[in-house]
């Protein structure tokens, strides 16, 4: 599947530190260019919570923006 950007909503933001919720029938966000699409509204070290895979088995996850470059985003799971 793909992003969709009218999923990604903001929860807070301050300091330069923005906390997202994303909803998503995709089980699988980490997928090299799956947040490419927002790369003007994500920065390195803001938090993602996303509720994925929502037509088979939910589950909530944690992310962090690792990276973002020339329209490119990174993302890896926050421990």
């Amino acid at each position: 599947m793909a992003f969709t950007a009218s999923d990604l909503s903001v929860l807070a933001y301050a300091n330069n530190f923005t906390l997202w919720h994303y909803v998503t029938i995709d089980a699988d966000v980490t997928v090299a260019s799956y947040f490419d699409k927002a790369s003007d509204m994500l920065r390195v070290n803001d938090l993602i919570i996303a509720n994925v895979d929502t037509d088979g088995t939910p589950v909530t996850k944690f992310y962090v923006v690792t990276a973002n470059s020339g329209g490119s985003v990174t993302i890896a799971a926050y421990v």
